[in-house]
């Protein structure tokens, strides 16, 4: 039991803190861009369609708005680019898919229907994926974007130092 909780002591200590940004990274980046790229390999005029039967406004613009949101700020995500500024149209994006097209189909993203010998069977989802990709974006704009990031780089080329590391605690080394 001691070597367990010394085990936990090593992995909670600051020394691992910048690491967690990594794997959201990962999973948000690739997933906004994944979703870019799905309305444009299915043609940006088939999510236009959905736009205007959405009543929203100038369709088109925002359909392509959209989908460069989700390739570029996907992008920056994945690499460690401009997070806090890519975040904003990234955030307002996924405000407007929950608006407008999740929240009435309630919380939940998965709603098994049925399940037959075709297999299983899904309704409309919900807003919880919106609100979790929401929650990955805070944490990487609040807490950084952790350590491997082309801003550190960038920086370290132009001679500025980035340090993602917490401050030291009085009294310790």
């Amino acid at each position: 039991m001691t070597a367990l909780l010394a085990l936990y002591g090593r992995l909670t200590t600051p020394r691992w803190r910048s690491w967690y940004a990594i794997p959201l990274r990962l999973i948000v980046g690739f997933g906004f861009m994944q979703h870019g790229y799905a309305k444009l390999a299915r043609g940006p005029e088939s999510f236009t369609a959905i736009l205007h039967a959405l009543g929203m406004p100038a369709p088109t613009l925002l359909a392509w708005t959209t989908i460069m949101v989700e390739l570029l700020g996907g992008f920056a995500v994945l690499v460690g680019a401009l997070i806090p500024i890519a975040s904003i149209p990234m955030a307002v994006t996924l405000l407007v898919a929950i608006v407008t097209v999740h929240l009435p189909n309630g919380f939940s993203s998965i709603k098994l229907q049925s399940v037959d010998v075709a297999g299983a069977h899904f309704g409309q989802p919900g807003y919880e994926t919106d609100l979790l990709y929401l929650a990955g974006l805070l944490a990487i704009v609040l807490g950084g974007a952790g350590r491997f990031t082309l801003d550190r780089l960038v920086l370290r080329h132009l001679g500025i130092k980035s340090d993602d590391r917490p401050p030291q605690q009085p009294g310790r080394s």
